[in-house]
């Protein structure tokens, strides 16, 4: 209940600004409340059951961490993957550089690198083959949120252009 009344206010906002509203996991509640869509990992649900549910005009994220699940996920109707590159040897279920650059390789739809991705490390994806990064730590733990977020902006863009 709570989860759900939080997500429609965050959805109410999202609206409001003209910014897609997505579910993480929860693929009933993404339907009950009309959101624009759901991300799902590898033990969520699998992507095309996900896609019967909520039906072909929403957005479908799905996170991979090979190139064997990247294809199934866009062949079974992900609009966009996620995939978790690696900030050390010891990131057992985060994915290498090179894997990265196969998965990119391997798929037609948008991949998006997430999880501990800063402004001071985000150059090290260049030339992957990702269209951009989720974050959350790299601009909300920053003492002032909007330099944090021109600051990444930047060196995202600087990423992907070099």
């Amino acid at each position: 209940g709570k989860f759900l009344e939080e997500a429609k206010e965050l959805q109410t906002l999202c609206r409001e600004r003209g910014v897609p509203f997505l579910v993480n996991d929860n693929v009933e509640i993404a339907r009950e409340m009309n959101a624009d869509g759901v991300h799902v990992g590898q033990s969520d649900m699998e992507a095309q059951d996900v896609r019967a549910i909520l039906g072909p005009d929403k957005i479908l994220g799905v996170s991979a961490q090979t190139v064997e699940q990247a294809v199934l996920a866009e062949k079974h109707g992900a609009d966009y993957l996620a995939v978790f590159p690696t900030g050390s040897k010891d990131d057992a279920d985060d994915v290498s550089y090179e894997t990265l650059k196969a998965i990119c390789g391997a798929v037609s739809i948008p991949v998006v690198a997430i999880g501990g991705i800063t402004q001071e490390n985000v150059a090290k994806l260049a030339g992957s083959g990702i269209c951009g990064v989720a974050v959350i730590s790299a601009i909300y733990a920053a003492k002032n949120i909007q330099q944090a977020s021109a600051d990444l902006k930047a060196a995202t863009e600087k990423m992907l252009h070099d």
